[in-house]
């Protein structure tokens, strides 16, 4: 079967020139950052199909790679159904959020909220960004050490490190535009590096896709029409649940929205933002896929040994069974949709901090070079940040789903004052900040004291937020 069992000096070298060459293209941008303008929008003269490429890249992260395959793995391909919801929810961000963003030059989502209703809400949905977005990053970072540790055997405190630290250079020095580049480039390597894994592991079953379809044809189900809000991945909670969180994730985030922002219009910003749906349905059906042909591969082969926590299956099997050459490919690839991913959430965090905070109360007659260098250094601190909050995450089990639990806490809340300042313009600022409030608290409890599935999550929060938050408004005089 010709099983590796680990790296040898050609997939270092592969791994160590990635590693390299993508610091130093992404620092080859440090000339062009002269403003915010260009630091955090890349000038607004970026190709659309870069920032659709760049939006998929983004929101692919490692443990998108190595959580996906584990959940065919230990199900099916249910999952499917909450990416129908991500398309949905696409085309409502395109009907309902990006012509408000396209009124006047924005930076961040927030400053919407601010022309909208006031500075108090806008720091409040700045505020629910910056620490969701830390939390959540900081279980995808550490799902970098997950591969690590299984590829090198070394610690996971170092493997965060040294990731972190390269991902940091090129984004401390290019800004947005080196952040979009790379991820082109990021993308078309993992990509490509599962297309690989997929090939081989359909040459490692015997007879190929027969073979996979004996053993593993029960897991290709896709639909499940169950009633029951439990059960995480029905059509119900995928298409409309997903289309929520989506529209959350992709419409009031500023991780995305940034790119959405950096389109050189309102059309170019639809086109973008559509077309990464289309290449994220692919992507998702192909790192599922590769889980079910894994299962398969295990039950063919009894005496490999199954790791028990499941998101380091797919990286297990990359060391152990890829030839010398793909298995460096295949975790340069990883590692690039790591570093893809962490550069945004960086970049993001630092114009969230910069444009929402630091502009309106510490210096409100910054240059645009004092801007510059402020931006950069406040990418350094949330790096540090990051690197903390991933070693804080080592006992977690699903990478996955915990990254995307945690988001779905609080965009509800995000979600619906947005919604509130699009839609109505009865509500206002006072009871939007208690619409907020409720949303919030009924969503911890939800996932305190319930048993619904994450999946569920955004919609509560919405609907909660926009119902108290338009009632509440009645109550304080519109100003």
């Amino acid at each position: 079967m010709g099983v590796t069992l680990g790296l040898n000096w050609l997939d270092g070298l592969i791994i160590l020139s990635y590693l390299a060459a993508i610091t130093l293209f992404g620092v080859s941008f440090r000339k062009k950052q002269q403003s915010l303008h260009t630091y955090f929008l890349g000038g607004q003269n970026i190709p659309t199909w870069a920032l659709s490429l760049s939006i998929v890249a983004t929101e692919t992260s490692t443990l998108t790679i190595i959580g996906t395959p584990a959940i065919a793995y230990a199900g099916d391909l249910s999952f499917l159904q909450l990416v129908m919801g991500y398309l949905v929810g696409r085309v409502l961000i395109c009907l309902i959020l990006i012509p408000a963003y396209f009124k006047g030059q924005m930076y961040t989502a927030y400053e919407l909220m601010q022309r909208r209703f006031g500075s108090t809400i806008k720091h409040a949905t700045a505020s629910m960004f910056l620490i969701t977005r830390a939390l959540a990053e900081g279980v995808r970072v550490f799902a970098i050490a997950t591969v690590v540790g299984v590829v090198l055997q070394t610690g996971d405190v170092w493997s965060i490190l040294i990731i972190s630290a390269l991902t940091l250079i090129y984004t401390f020095e290019g800004g947005l535009t080196a952040v979009i580049w790379t991820d082109v480039i990021q993308l078309f390597i993992y990509i490509s590096g599962t297309l690989v894994a997929f090939f081989v592991i359909l040459g490692m079953i015997p007879g190929g896709w027969p073979g996979v379809m004996a053993n593993a044809g029960h897991k290709l189900v896709v639909w499940n029409f169950s009633f029951d809000y439990r059960i995480t991945y029905t059509f119900w909670a995928g298409v409309i649940g997903g289309a929520f969180l989506n529209t959350a994730s992709h419409g009031v985030d500023q991780l995305i929205v940034q790119r959405l922002l950096a389109a050189r219009n309102k059309r170019e910003s639809r086109k973008a933002l559509l077309g990464s749906g289309l290449i994220v349905f692919f992507q998702f059906a192909l790192f599922l896929i590769v889980g079910v042909m894994l299962f398969s591969f295990y039950l063919y082969h009894p005496e490999e040994t199954v790791p028990a926590v499941r998101d380091r299956i797919f990286p297990n099997f990359i060391v152990r069974h890829l030839p010398h050459g793909v298995s460096g490919f295949m975790i340069a690839a990883i590692f690039a949709a790591a570093m893809s991913n962490l550069s945004s959430a960086l970049n993001s965090l630092a114009s969230t901090t910069v444009v929402d905070f630091y502009r309106p109360f510490l210096k409100k007659d910054a240059t645009p070079a004092e801007q510059v260098r402020f931006s950069r250094w406040m990418t350094v601190l949330w790096g540090i940040a990051l690197v903390g909050l991933a070693i804080m995450s080592r006992k977690i089990q699903s990478v996955l789903e915990t990254g995307l639990t945690i988001a779905s806490i609080t965009y509800g809340s995000m979600l619906g004052v947005f919604l509130l300042g699009v839609l109505t313009k009865k509500a206002n600022e006072k009871g939007s900040i208690l619409g907020m409030a409720a949303g919030l608290s009924v969503m911890l409890a939800v996932w305190k004291l319930s048993t619904i599935a994450f999946t569920w999550y955004v919609l509560i929060g919405t609907v909660t937020t926009f119902c108290v938050g338009y009632c509440a408004s009645f109550l304080f005089k519109r100003e």
